[in-house]
């Protein structure tokens, strides 16, 4: 009796602390959700309220509910918030695609930029503007969709598919990159007519964008998030092995078509509204991962709320950098994104990969 009760007071504290710590850990990174969200607030503010021309916040309140058709009021309603919704969209868009793009290759380096899925969009876009003649938002997204997956797929491919490493898919983007802006740069140089148009796009760019390009946009971008949180799951599995992921009851064929229409949906549609802006599926999930794991789950509704942090960020950055002129949001995007990447191929744990 003695043995079977001291066996009870063993045991019993067992059942009790195991629930304990996965509740903790699901409050710490519900709580981070929050600070995110928060924070993506106060860039939003911030986003209409610093430009070129300083507008006090309870201007911007007065502009955004109460608009009496002021300079500012314009300003802030025809200008600065469609932009701040586009930075908002295509960060999201970015950071969620980045992290599905990491899950299914489980490679690190994976991005939308690196891996050509954004230069198939601009590669597409380009080509239904100057030869296609196409100029409306409407004609060319379908491109920059088609473009998009059509890279994804070809960079796939070439980095061996099923077999494919995290270097053989990073040396089969950088190919496809190099060939596909190649044909851009090429492109725009021929048809001088065109270049104006394409030349602020196609460095990445939420300036001059107008309010009623999100809308026809927005279907595909929530579509593409739809996907990718339901493959959150099963990227899961996938993480762990393909033999682990089928006998966990994971549908890989499935989840790897649906994890490529996200990713296409997601870049393509983000590309096309805003030009190719790099590095952002990069960073955000490795910045993210310290604080949420590496539980999908958790990890793209960190990158959709954060990933818009960062770009619109970048975006105020690039306003008040060198006043009175402005940065594109994609060259700041890439100066960070370069110091980043430096920073992870030089680390002994990836460059062994």
């Amino acid at each position: 009796m003695t043995t079977t009760a001291t066996a009870a007071r063993t045991d019993a504290p067992a059942p009790e602390a195991k629930p304990a710590q996965p509740a903790g850990r699901r409050v710490l990174r519900a709580g981070g959700l929050l600070l995110g969200l928060a924070l993506l607030a106060v860039v939003v503010l911030a986003s209409i309220a610093v430009g070129a021309k300083a507008i006090p916040l309870d201007q911007v309140w007065h502009a955004l509910f109460e608009s009496t058709g002021t300079a500012d009021d314009r300003i802030v309603r025809e200008l600065r918030l469609p932009r701040t919704a586009l930075g908002v969209a295509a960060g999201a868009a970015l950071g969620l695609a980045g992290a599905v793009m990491q899950s299914l290759t489980r490679n690190p380096l994976a991005d939308p930029g690196l891996l050509g899925v954004n230069a198939g969009a601009s590669a597409a876009v380009v080509t239904a503007i100057s030869v296609l003649g196409i100029t409306s938002f409407t004609g060319y997204l379908w491109f920059a969709l088609a473009g998009a997956g059509v890279a994804a797929v070809l960079v796939n491919a070439l980095g061996g598919s099923r077999a494919a490493t995290p270097v053989r898919l990073a040396l089969a983007g950088t190919a496809v990159n190099a060939a596909l802006f190649g044909y851009v740069n090429g492109l725009q140089l021929t048809d001088l007519s065109a270049l104006e148009t394409m030349r602020h796009w196609s460095i990445g760019t939420l300036t001059g964008r107008r309010g009623d390009l999100l809308p026809t946009a927005l279907p595909f971008l929530l579509a593409g998030a739809v996907l990718a949180l339901a493959v959150a799951r099963p990227l899961n599995a996938v993480a762990l092995g393909e033999d682990t992921a089928r006998s966990l009851g994971a549908r890989l064929g499935r989840t790897r078509v649906l994890s490529i229409v996200a990713i296409t949906l997601l870049s393509g549609a983000a590309t096309a509204l805003c030009g190719p802006i790099g590095f952002i599926g990069l960073m955000i999930p490795h910045a993210v991962r310290a604080f949420c794991g590496p539980d999908n789950r958790w990890l793209f509704p960190y990158c959709a709320v954060f990933a818009p942090v960062l770009l619109l960020g970048s975006d105020i950055i690039g306003r008040v950098l060198v006043p009175p002129t402005e940065i594109e949001v994609g060259v700041v995007t890439a100066f960070f994104g370069g110091l980043l990447f430096i920073h992870l191929v030089r680390r002994r744990k990836v460059a062994q990969l």
